[in-house]
């Protein structure tokens, strides 16, 4: 039996149009496709793309752990590829930007001798650096999951920028159609209060998932996130505080000599 392999790739944000080439390649050229994304523009999409493609998005069934449904992703991806298949497995956004199934796919068929490739995607956060005009290199940025930053006690930088994942499922470990998380939200308040002025101002951001349509982008205050207005989907930026003058002997020290 020839062997078999895994390639997982991402669709971008945008629908269709922010898939990369290779990704598109590594779809079409596959000998079976597991996508799980929804809607019937995207099943249209795939099957037109390849005949065997095949949406796993009902296995995201409310109050299900989600845990449960990664690995059900996963095995059912594995299946295949043990089989001898050439198998793609796509998934939305990056597929290594907070994309559980994703990366325990690539590791379990690696473990079982199997190759397994993943390419790289356009994320939200992609998005949201060129929709609100951030340079991530200027002031330095740090990048969370929110649950983990708090539950974590993450320590950061407030004089660089800060971007939050997935605000609105805050603790929510089960699928859920009832988002955003309000006590969630709360306590992510009130952690940022610890470490910003409550006035300081944050964006909530989501971006665009349909060609001709712009991303979400609603201004807050540390202090009232509880009362924002934040999709499922929604991303926290922060904007660095007031940056500290420049060590004037590490100046003088690190220039060329």
């Amino acid at each position: 039996m020839p062997a078999g392999s895994l390639t997982v790739v991402g669709t971008g944000i945008r629908l269709v149009t922010q898939l990369t080439p290779e990704a598109r390649a590594a779809i079409r050229d596959a000998e079976k496709v597991f996508y799980v994304t929804d809607g019937p523009v995207q099943r249209r999409w795939f099957e037109q793309l390849n005949s065997t493609a095949e949406s796993l998005h009902h296995l995201y069934q409310l109050g299900r752990d989600r845990l449960s449904t990664y690995e059900e992703i996963v095995e059912r991806a594995l299946a295949a590829a043990r089989g001898g298949v050439r198998v793609c497995l796509v998934m939305y956004g990056h597929p290594g930007v907070l994309v559980t199934p994703a990366h325990d796919a690539i590791r379990s068929a690696r473990a079982e001798g199997l190759s397994a490739t993943m390419l790289p995607g356009v994320s939200a956060e992609d998005c949201l650096f060129a929709d609100l005009g951030v340079d991530p290199g200027a002031r330095g940025c740090q990048t969370f999951e929110a649950t983990d930053f708090l539950v974590q006690r993450r320590r950061f930088d407030p004089r660089s920028a800060l971007v939050l994942y997935q605000i609105a499922a805050i603790g929510v470990r089960a699928h859920t159609a009832t988002l955003p998380n309000l006590r969630g939200l709360r306590a992510l308040s009130a952690a940022l209060v610890e470490h910003y002025p409550a006035e300081h101002q944050a964006i909530v951001y989501t971006a665009a998932e349909y060609p001709g349509c712009r991303a979400i982008i609603e201004p807050s205050t540390i202090a009232g996130l509880p009362s924002a207005p934040v999709q499922a989907t929604a991303t926290l930026y922060v904007p660095p505080l007031d940056q500290l003058p420049a060590d004037p002997e590490l100046l003088v020290a690190l220039a060329p000599e």
